[in-house]
């Protein structure tokens, strides 16, 4: 794995002009990043093209100017100067260092922050006791200061350098060097639920009692699945993205850690002020035949208990955007519209807004961390049954990655379909909204049929895989 080394350079603001300079068009970013990918804070955000649907631009960097992290009790660590900040505080902060005289250009990112922030982070900004173990030992919090980028648009088929002109020669050799093949990848054990099914299904009735008592409306409950590996996760990623190419992907490793990131959803996107996040609440598997998934499209729209889950997290997030948006700006143009991915059909609303005088994306990214689409109703509630009733933290899982720009531009994923790297094993989650008139067995099916493509995908090329319920794992066909 890549290592960063310091976390911060004394020369992290001495920045020359930024240049915008044309590139060779490449409809998939992979063989780009590839000559990347062992670079220090190598970061790729990925739209999924050339067969993801929604995605248009790709972003690639590394060798940031600096890097903060923020470790799971909330302290920020990699420039002393910002110690004593809140984590969003210390990382605006880090970004007023770049300088804002860029040059007028449609593309999205000229300079800023890049990064993930996990959904633990939450507990330093809602009164949560923090009883679920954290078994998973990323920071809470890794972003790095980068001046310069790789852009993909997809839509208008054209690729940019973004650097000054010293960057580009270095970056220049980079692309030109030979890149590392990538080596081989296996689990060494099968994947293994953290929780048996009627332990999932015990979790499920506590939620209902809280539901009947009137504590909360809505709660997103998770499982993880762990399963040591070994070899190249560069590989482990390329695997996944050809089973789910997905719009807000993206791939992040250094030292023994690593987060692969397949996210359908958008959490909030900001250009000139203008806000917009998407929810996803409300799935089903796409059909084995085009009758069968048209049925199933159907199923989805026409349901009631999907409808009922969306509306209430769009309500929520409403709220979450109006403590930061001018008053009057919130709309929702889009409620419950039907999407499809390569796997599954989704649910998706659209609220969008304006920022308030006053108010920057990193206060908008506080306000309304950690997602609803992936807490509940109402939040913070939400977010202490979570902590009650999920064994493990979620770590970078249901947490965003994205970046923020100097001029502030903003870009952010909810980090569902999402595989967390660390320490030589794999984990990643499946988790879905329950409500009042939620079923035990379907919510427990749903959370496999999320993420069951994604454990095939890593755990044999051929995905000659059966899931079997009784032992929460996979095995092989007979």
């Amino acid at each position: 794995m890549p290592r960063m080394g310091r976390l911060f350079r004394e020369d992290a603001v001495m920045t020359p002009p930024i240049e915008i300079t044309p590139l060779p068009y490449r409809e998939d970013p992979l063989a780009y990043f590839a000559a990347l990918r062992d670079r220090p804070g190598a970061v790729l955000l990925d739209s999924g093209r050339p067969t993801a649907p929604g995605g248009r631009y790709d972003i690639l960097s590394c060798d940031p100017l600096a890097l903060l992290e923020v470790d799971a009790a909330g302290r920020v660590q990699g420039d002393p100067t910002l110690a004593a900040h809140s984590p969003f505080a210390a990382q605006q902060a880090l970004l007023d260092r770049l300088p804002g005289d860029v040059p007028d250009s449609r593309l999205p990112f000229l300079g800023g922050l890049i990064g993930y922030w996990s959904y633990d982070l939450g507990q330093r900004l809602e009164p949560v006791a923090g009883q679920a173990r954290q078994t998973v030992k990323l920071p809470a919090s890794r972003v790095g200061l980068y001046d310069w980028a790789l852009i993909q648009d997809h839509d208008c088929r054209e690729s940019w350098l973004v650097s000054s002109a010293s960057r580009r020669h270095q970056v220049t050799e980079w692309l030109n060097a030979p890149a590392r093949p990538a080596a081989d990848f296996r689990l060494t054990v099968p994947f293994t639920a953290e929780l048996s099914r009627d332990d999932y299904l015990a979790r499920f009735a506590t939620v209902q009692d809280y539901i009947r008592a009137g504590d909360c409306y809505q709660i997103n409950l998770a499982q993880r699945f762990s399963a040591p590996f070994e070899g190249d996760l560069w590989a482990a990623y390329r695997r996944l993205r050809d089973t789910t190419p997905t719009p807000f992907a993206g791939y992040l490793a250094w030292d023994d850690k690593a987060i692969l990131s397949l996210s359908p959803e958008r959490f909030l996107l900001c250009r000139d002020g203008r806000v917009e996040t998407r929810p996803i609440k409300g799935t089903r598997p796409r059909g084995t035949t085009p009758e069968e998934d048209r049925r199933l499209a159907g199923e989805l729209g026409a349901s009631l208990k999907d409808r009922a889950e969306n509306v209430m997290i769009t309500d929520l997030l409403r709220n979450d955007l109006g403590r930061v948006c001018r008053p009057g700006s919130v709309r929702v143009p889009q409620l419950c519209g039907l999407e499809s991915y390569a796997n599954v059909h989704h649910l998706v609303s659209v609220i969008i807004g304006e920022l308030a005088t006053g108010q920057r994306p990193m206060d908008l990214l506080a306000a309304a961390f950690p997602g609803g689409s992936i807490t509940g109703a109402p939040k913070v509630r939400a977010m202490q049954i979570i902590d009650e009733l999920e064994p493990s933290r979620r770590s970078a899982y249901c947490g965003s990655l994205g970046y923020v720009d100097v001029r502030g531009q903003m870009d952010t994923s909810i980090a569902i379909r999402s595989v967390v790297a660390e320490g030589g094993k794999l984990h990643l989650w499946g988790g879905g909204g329950l409500v009042a008139d939620s079923r035990g067995e379907d919510e427990y099916a749903e959370t496999l049929d999320k993420i069951r493509h994604l454990m095939q995908a890593l755990s044999a090329a051929d995905n000659d895989l059966l899931w079997n319920k009784k032992t929460a794992r996979y095995c092989l066909k007979e």
